[in-house]
This record gives C-alpha cells, sequence and structure tokens, in this order.
C-alpha cells in the first residue's frame, strides 16, 4: 500500500528492515527479536501512507504545519497495527522509532533507556539510510558523512551504544 502512495519509502523500508537487522545480529538478539526487528523495519513508515503525497515530495523546507503532519506517521502507524494481536510488540517499536535519547524526538518526547530498544536501533538504521539516499530535496550524502552524522549525534539523537555497533560492525561494510 505504501508503495503505491511513494516509490521511495519501499526501498527505504526494505533497507530499514536489513539493516536494522544486522544491528540486532551484532548485538546477538535471539532470532525471534531478529524477525521482530525486521518487521518492524519494514513497517515502520506506514503511516505516511495518510500523509499527501505533495508534502512527501516536497523539494524545498516543510512549513511547520506540513512537519506536524509527517510528524504524526509513527502514531498512525501504530493504530494500524496495534490492533492485530501478533503485531502488537512491533507496533510500540514503530511508534518509537523517531524519540531521541535527549528527549527531543516525537511523538512523545520520551528518552534514553525508556525508549525500546529495537527503536533505538530502528532510529539508527533509519537515519543512516535517509541519508545515503537521494531525496526530493537533496542529494544523497556519502556513507562516511552518513557516519559522521551518527557518530556526531551518539549521545544526543542516537543511543550511543548502538550507534558505535552500528559504526564499527555495520556501516562500514555496507
Amino acid at each position: 500500500m505504501l508503495e503505491i502512495h511513494d516509490e521511495y519509502t519501499k526501498h527505504h523500508s526494505q533497507n530499514v528492515a536489513n539493516i536494522a537487522q544486522m544491528i540486532a545480529e551484532e548485538m546477538n538478539f535471539s532470532q525471534k527479536a531478529i524477525v521482530q526487528i525486521y518487521y518492524a523495519g519494514l513497517v515502520h513508515d506506514i503511516g505516511k501512507a495518510l500523509v499527501p503525497i505533495e508534502i512527501i515530495n516536497k523539494k524545498v523546507k516543510l512549513t511547520v504545519a506540513e512537519y506536524e503532519i509527517v510528524k504524526d506517521h509513527p502514531l498512525n502507524a501504530y493504530k494500524a497495527l496495534v490492533n492485530t494481536e501478533a503485531l502488537n510488540y512491533i507496533a510500540n517499536i514503530v511508534l518509537q522509532h523517531h524519540e531521541r535519547w535527549d528527549g527531543m524526538g516525537y511523538p512523545n518526547g520520551i528518552m534514553g533507556k525508556d525508549i525500546y530498544l529495537e527503536s533505538r536501533i530502528l532510529a539508527i538504521a533509519d537515519s543512516y539510510d535517509a541519508m545515503t539516499s537521494d531525496r526530493p530535496y537533496r542529494s544523497a550524502f556519502s556513507t562516511q558523512v552518513a557516519i559522521e552524522e551518527i557518530r556526531n549525534n551518539a549521545g544526543t539523537q542516537f543511543d550511543p551504544d548502538i550507534a558505535i555497533i552500528a559504526i564499527e560492525k555495520v556501516f562500514n561494510y555496507l
């Protein structure tokens, strides 16, 4: 459904799922947890199906009102997933994928270890793929620039321990 709405998001979601899986494997997650984070990566942006395509593909900076609409996508995804028992835990992971280590994220402004571990992994995988992909409003960053951005934001935007694992064990080999 989301692929029909936005071609970029299909590839992005697959990339995020793969990267999140690799990080989880490096962190020695159980096989069940690895599968859960993989599926959470696949559906983490499903809430964007409710964001108008003109906003998603806008080539200039979003207005405050447009950004507020985009910021609803984790909650929209959560609402779409939470009522299916098999997807309940994944819904919670998806809900928190834009929360930040320092509490400045959305939708709930939670911080640190109050954020699901899997959501902290998705945040890094999501950011890395977004930075290394062409977007309507900018060209892709190099792998090295993306790694430096994650390194520079470890401890503020990102869980510093997961950032180190991602940088040292995953991103340098992609």
